[in-house]
């Protein structure tokens, strides 16, 4: 299973650099499943390979010169205070256990994976759907929606914190809707914050003395010299195409947690 769960880590990093997102939708049930990591932890790993993963892309994208710093640095400040906030206070306050009926123990693990499952549901609802339709335009002047950003980013950071998940799904058509920002900017600005958001969630984690950091830098490693093979590949392959088929595959993968946590463990 862990030679299934090495090439799964570079495919991690393939679709970021394929589609700017979807790395996080895999990271989680890559460590659970295949890696053997309980959930709690896995989100913590999922921070630092997404993120890693995703700085590596956003150098990439920076030399460039695609990246909107000014975008960033609004929608990051308010997505950062919130993983902040959620690491810290609201992770470590959900108990273990949080009920028990008959033979049936809901558990903090549970919870965790549940939530991530119903958000690999709407991720791939958004991929499937999305039909190219969203896409910004070149302005001089650059018009911002700050509350609606704002907003956007402490709910990407609430979801970041709480199951390790970048959010890039989320980020891009904020980016491109209230920030005006054409599609290439987007992906490589969202890169750029979901780098920030996850690293920054990973290292206020209070369980870092609990890391295998050898496991945790061959992953990383691995993800990250995907990244370079999905930027090149970007250039073959029909993004949108292939952003549809990975939506049904992260659909698949939604729906197969969910009935694998709440019916066979």
């Amino acid at each position: 299973m862990e030679i299934i769960g090495y090439i799964a880590s570079v495919l991690i990093g393939v679709s970021l650099g394929l589609i700017g997102g979807g790395g996080s939708i895999l990271t989680v049930p890559v460590l659970v499943y295949l890696f053997a990591i309980d959930p709690v932890m896995a989100t913590g790993y999922s921070l630092f390979v997404v993120g890693s993963t995703s700085l590596a892309g956003a150098i990439t994208k920076y030399n460039q010169g695609l990246i909107n710093f000014k975008t960033a640095f609004i929608f990051a400040i308010p997505a950062v205070t919130a993983v902040l906030i959620t690491r810290r206070f609201l992770l470590p306050a959900i108990p273990q256990t949080l009920f028990t009926i008959d033979n049936f123990t809901a558990t903090k693990s549970l919870l965790l994976m549940i939530i991530f499952a119903v958000l690999m549901v709407f991720a791939s609802v958004s991929m499937i759907r999305n039909n190219g339709k969203v896409v910004g335009k070149e302005s001089s002047k650059k018009q911002y929606n700050y509350l609606m950003l704002f907003l956007q980013g402490v709910f990407v950071g609430f979801i970041t914190g709480l199951v390790g998940a970048g959010g890039g799904f989320l980020i891009i058509p904020a980016l491109v809707i209230f920030s005006k920002l054409p599609m290439k900017q987007a992906v490589a600005t969202s890169l750029f914050i979901i780098a920030i958001n996850n690293l920054i969630g990973f290292f206020s984690s209070p369980a870092l003395h609990e890391i295998d950091w050898k496991l945790l830098f061959i992953i990383t490693g691995l993800a990250i010299g995907g990244i370079f093979v999905g930027n090149w590949l970007s250039h073959k392959i029909s993004g949108e195409k292939l952003k549809r088929t990975f939506g049904w595959f992260v659909l698949f993968m939604g729906i197969y947690i969910i009935i694998r946590e709440i019916f066979f463990v």
